[in-house]
């Protein structure tokens, strides 16, 4: 018997709450693992945890300051003595490093991309990554990559033992006959992307690449997700007059009804780690256009089930979205292969399995 304690922010409804919350349901399953999940926010982790019947500890830091909130979770692993203890952004990994100290807990972090451009705030951010990347570099008896692309930065650039870095991709839950069911609510082709409405996304890039395939096709888009640079996206929505082609949908809780509406998936990040938003639109059999950076390339293969593009051409992109509209037969290939590589390659129970190897070997070191 494991015993295992997550800990985890749960402030968004991102990357990583979403991964956290399909492995922790799967974990759930294994008989030889016991769990305790701290979660230092209330919101939607939480609750979808608590309805899983997970123990759900809320421990909410906008309540304690630092020293108060290391008590309480130190206070939490005394009493659950985990023999793994397993956090995934850079304050959870300090709070297990410091609560679990003295415990003979060994400690494993999942590390689900790199550090994003910097912005305001450049320096401070700049000595949090640094110090983030010590800590794990040398308390952390694992720290698990969500994609080759991550392990190789690790490793090669950042002085990662090689055999302290597992990979894991990351997986969500997928139904056999996931392609099947589409719901189209429009006669145009709908083209659409979700996330975060950050820098990094380059959502205004989509919106060029939208410009382009409107001016030859008769196509939609939609963008699902809020965020900081909504007023940049709809600026250039409005410069590149498509306020009736493209569509910002805002938040939404239920993600799937939006992957079945669309033809097509297009991502334009500068860099991403192992995006869920992809495998979502691939487990609804929804083709992939995207750039070849990060670890996309490890989810989608070229010409298989979407295509990846190189470099930062919007008519690179646009092309290829002409392509998969034009051609239907190639479109419908296109979509069973990308349920197919969902389903056999990224579900959440591979994903579990592959966690519970990382926890045993690192107990039996």
């Amino acid at each position: 018997m494991i015993k295992v304690c997550h800990i985890i922010s749960g402030d968004l409804w991102a990357g990583a709450e979403v991964m956290a919350c399909h492995l922790l349901r799967e974990l759930a399953k294994d008989t030889d693992l016991v769990l305790s999940v701290v979660v230092l926010n209330e919101g939607r982790l939480a609750t979808e945890l608590r309805e899983a019947n997970l123990a759900v500890t809320v421990l909410d830091e906008c309540r304690h300051s630092v020293v108060p909130l290391l008590g309480l979770v130190r206070g939490h692993l005394e009493k659950f003595r985990p023999d793994v203890v397993h956090s995934h952004r850079y304050k959870e990994n300090l709070l297990a490093l410091l609560a679990s100290a003295g415990s003979g807990a060994r400690l494993v972090a999942t590390q689900h991309g790199l550090p994003e451009p910097a912005g305001r705030g450049a320096v401070r951010r700049s000595l949090k990554v640094r110090m983030n990347f010590f800590i794990l570099r040398h308390f952390f008896g694992r720290t698990v990559a969500v994609s080759d692309d991550i392990r190789g930065r690790l490793v090669g650039s950042l002085g990662f033992p090689s055999d302290r870095v597992a990979v894991v991709h990351n997986g969500i839950p997928v139904s056999p006959a996931g392609g099947a069911a589409r719901c189209k609510s429009s006669p145009s082709f709908s083209i659409g992307s979700s996330g975060r409405l950050f820098q990094v996304k380059d959502y205004p890039f989509m919106v060029e690449v939208a410009h382009l395939v409107c001016q030859e096709r008769d196509a939609c888009f939609q963008l699902a997700g809020e965020g900081p640079c909504r007023g940049a996206i709809v600026e250039a929505v409005q410069r590149h007059g498509l306020q009736k082609r493209f569509t910002l949908t805002g938040h939404l809780d239920q993600m799937e009804p939006f992957y079945r509406g669309l033809d097509l998936y297009l991502n334009t990040s500068l860099h991403e780690g192992l995006p869920m938003t992809i495998l979502e639109a691939m487990a609804c059999g929804v083709p992939v256009v995207a750039p070849a950076v990060g670890g996309i390339g490890e989810i989608v293969t070229d010409g298989v089930d979407g295509y990846l593009i190189g470099g930062r051409d919007p008519a690179a992109f646009a092309r290829r979205c002409i392509e998969l509209i034009d051609d239907a037969e190639l479109r419908s290939t296109m979509s069973r292969a990308a349920h197919h590589a969902a389903f056999t390659r990224f579900s959440a129970t591979k994903m579990a399995q592959d966690y519970q190897r990382v926890y045993r070997d690192l107990l039996a070191d």
